[in-house]
């Protein structure tokens, strides 16, 4: 019985610091592996540089087009371009020409 007491003795005392060691295991348990942790932002900022490349590249694609689509407006049309253009949809090629396809 006296062991028992001393056990209770010993908890009664030291019971604040028992709650803090616990508080802060759990707090820095949940700051390296929770839902919002530093190895979940790790993850985010990776997924923010890839989507942030694929942005980039769409609009790169985009204003190739765009700057395809202002050259065969009526008011500034490039023969070039509109020769390739009838060319590959009409499926001509000269006499000289080789075709090489591609995927």
């Amino acid at each position: 019985m006296n062991k028992v007491f001393a056990h209770h003795e010993f908890f009664k005392g030291h019971l604040l610091t028992i709650i803090g060691v616990m508080l802060c295991l759990y707090f820095s348990y949940h700051s390296v592996f929770g839902h919002r942790s530093i190895l979940a932002l790790n993850t985010l900022e990776s997924k923010i540089e890839k989507t942030v490349s694929i942005r980039d590249n769409i609009q790169y694609k985009r204003q190739i087009m765009d700057h395809k689509v202002a050259s065969m407006r009526p008011d500034s049309l490039n023969p070039d371009l509109l020769e390739e253009r009838a060319r590959f949809i009409l499926g001509y090629k000269r006499v000289d020409e080789v075709l090489v396809l591609s995927n």
